[in-house]
């Protein structure tokens, strides 16, 4: 998606929630991933006064199959005429189908667009190789495949370590970055910063995870968690969690008919990169994206996986590290897959709608060596 004047089919945002982030086996654990996704997806269109839904689309990586966004459609009373698509672009999901929702939009193909992301890690089902014969157990894996074994596919913690190393970022550095983290998270959720986006869940109403006493000091007392001689920690990195979140994708057109603020989507991109480097996937979408635009966000929500891969796409596109999740990020709240795209849009909406910033970024780094970037502009 490049740069385009703004005109009636010009996708806009309009409504956005997200769930509570518990983490896994916590708060949210007994809470299926169609209802967890239907809780907000039915808030979602209410708060939009969509009369009707064109289309529901879900990114998902760990559910049981058989389309969740159908499911959780039905489940929110959506009516049976309501199609439903599921996308599996593993941490990229949630934002990959707000993207492809606004483009959808831009096509001309409809104008009321549910779309987000949702992942329930406390009651994802189990994964197993089929055997070869009778005579052999079930493998169980934990993870599918993201790349060829032959050009590498490496599990994300050393990984991130790998990248850290790279891009010299240092031990102290992480810890900085994670302490900020928390510290803002814990900030944002006493202050009531997340009241107006968050749906209770289950009777759960507030994010599980952020510890405010997570200083430096303290978090300088983890040691390496994935290599002997890495610098990402327990404490550095995101936390597995449930969770999901969803926006209302609609028109210009039917925003200034309805006169509600929004934010406009400038423009998207999609890169791949090499596997083995899969934290720094974001830098060239990032790159792309501020290339056109020729504008610098004000805010920037990237989902925080590791600390060290987060500042090393910053360093590599030369943005404020502290622009970055002023609210806190996933190593404060939790990282519920799928749902963490979507869950930096339902950020972006209101932190700009709350504080003015008039250009907000929103990318992350996924499984594989994909990376997606994304510019908005706040609507009035």
């Amino acid at each position: 998606m490049s740069t385009a004047p703004a005109g009636p089919l010009t996708p806009v945002v309009t409504a956005a929630r997200r769930s509570p982030v518990g983490t896994a086996g916590g708060s949210l654990r007994d809470v299926e991933l169609d209802r967890l996704a239907a809780s907000v997806t039915a808030v979602v269109g209410e708060d939009a006064g969509f009369e009707r839904v064109d289309e529901v689309l879900l990114g998902n990586t760990r559910g049981p199959g058989g389309n969740p966004a159908r499911v959780a459609a039905l489940r929110a009373g959506l009516g049976h005429e309501t199609p439903g698509m599921t996308v599996d672009r593993q941490c990229a999901s949630g934002l990959s189908t707000i993207v492809t929702a606004a483009r959808l939009v831009s096509a001309g193909a409809g104008e009321r667009y549910l779309a987000g992301g949702a992942e329930s890690a406390s009651t994802a089902p189990w994964r197993a190789w089929r055997p070869r014969d009778a005579t052999e157990p079930p493998r169980f894996y934990s993870r599918a495949p993201f790349a060829p074994p032959d050009v590498g596919d490496p599990d994300m913690g050393p990984a991130a370590d790998l990248v850290a190393a790279e891009a010299g970022i240092t031990r102290q550095r992480q810890d900085e970055f994670a302490a900020r983290s928390h510290r803002r998270a814990s900030a944002a959720r006493e202050e009531g910063a997340f009241d107006a986006e968050l749906v209770a869940v289950n009777g759960v109403g507030r994010d599980e995870r952020p510890r405010a006493g997570f200083d430096v000091r303290r978090l300088g007392r983890f040691p390496p968690a994935f290599t002997a001689d890495g610098t990402a920690t327990a404490a550095n990195s995101c936390g597995i969690a449930d969770g999901a979140a969803m926006v209302a994708v609609t028109s210009e057109r039917l925003r200034r008919e309805s006169g509600v603020p929004g934010l406009r989507l400038l423009d998207a991109e999609v890169a791949g990169s090499d596997p083995n480097r899969l934290g720094t996937a974001a830098v060239p979408a990032m790159r792309a994206v501020l290339r056109r635009q020729r504008r610098r966000p004000e805010v920037v929500e990237f989902t925080e996986a590791f600390a060290g891969q987060v500042l090393a796409c910053l360093d590599a596109v030369g943005l404020d590290e502290r622009l970055v999740s002023p609210d806190g990020g996933a190593i404060a709240l939790g990282h519920p897959w799928a749902a963490s795209g979507a869950v930096l849009v339902v950020r972006l909406f209101h932190r700009m709608l709350r504080c003015g910033e008039s250009v907000g970024m929103a990318a992350l780094s996924s499984g594989g060596g994909l990376g997606i970037a994304t510019m908005w502009e706040l609507v009035r």
